[in-house]
């Protein structure tokens, strides 16, 4: 309270000498104005600072800046944490999906324990409206050949198409230069299975005999003929038959099992 009622004092003197100063200002001849200001300069500016500095003092508002100097330091400190922070769960986030993939890796292998299998990462993809394409991340030196079998968990993925030691192409189902032989699971009736331009999780089923049930709803696996895919693979589910003018001209269209635009994790099959 005493320190207030100092600065108050101080503010009272300050605020007088400002008054008489504009007084003599005044009432002043222009041409000792310069020789005013110049007295002002020298002697009231360095009185005035001083007890403007008197009254923060007085008032305790160095500590105001000083407060102001810490706070700015801690920001800056808690921004240097907060960036360790968002690194450290960049990192967090790439040893989940490794570990995720690895998982997926397991999971397959348990699946197709039947089968001599070796696990790939996709590291490339196209995905256009007529090639439909990946490339994984093992070759022919990890014993991948022409024509194996790729899988994911889901389902059926494709067929290797080229190798290099490190590296295999696998032309997907979905490609629309790929056709693969297939059967109906309740009536076991047989269709070919194409890919199309108009969507990369359809495929169309054709060559469907006079005498077929095609059931929508109904699922399809490979058939193993045509001497690229086993037998057995799921490959996905009716969702709509399309009747023609005749028999012969009608078509289902298959919604595939696997989500090729997340697909990461695949298994080639080298036993076939």
């Amino acid at each position: 309270m005493e320190r207030n009622q100092r600065g108050g004092i101080i503010g009272v003197i300050i605020t007088v000498i400002i008054l008489i100063l504009l007084v003599i200002f005044t009432n002043t001849n222009s041409k000792n104005i310069s020789i005013i200001d110049n007295i002002a300069n020298i002697i009231i500016v360095p009185i005035e600072n001083g007890l403007t500095y008197l009254k923060n003092k007085l008032n305790n508002n160095d500590n105001f800046f000083e407060n102001v100097n810490k706070l700015k330091a801690e920001n800056e400190e808690l921004k240097q944490k907060n960036s360790e922070l968002e690194q450290t769960l960049r990192e967090f986030e790439i040893t989940k999906n490794e570990n995720e993939q690895l998982k997926q890796q397991l999971n397959l292998a348990e699946k197709y324990a039947g089968y001599t299998t070796i696990p790939g990462t996709i590291i490339s993809r196209d995905i256009s409206n007529y090639s439909k394409t990946l490339i994984i991340n093992v070759g022919s030196d990890n014993g991948i050949q022409e024509n194996m079998t790729v899988i994911a968990d889901e389902g059926l993925v494709g067929h290797v198409v080229s190798v290099t030691n490190k590296t295999a192409k696998i032309q997907t189902i979905v490609d629309s230069a790929s056709a693969t032989s297939c059967l109906t699971n309740t009536t076991r009736d047989s269709v070919i299975c194409k890919g199309t331009i108009e969507n990369v999780s359809t495929l169309r089923a054709t060559n469907i005999a006079t005498k077929a049930n095609i059931i929508q709803g109904d699922s399809i696996e490979t058939s193993g003929m045509g001497g690229i895919y086993i037998k057995g693979i799921h490959v996905g589910t009716i969702k709509k038959v399309v009747g023609g003018t005749n028999k012969t001209d009608s078509y289902a269209l298959i919604d595939t099992a696997v989500d090729f635009e997340k697909l990461e994790t695949v298994l080639v099959i080298t036993n076939q």
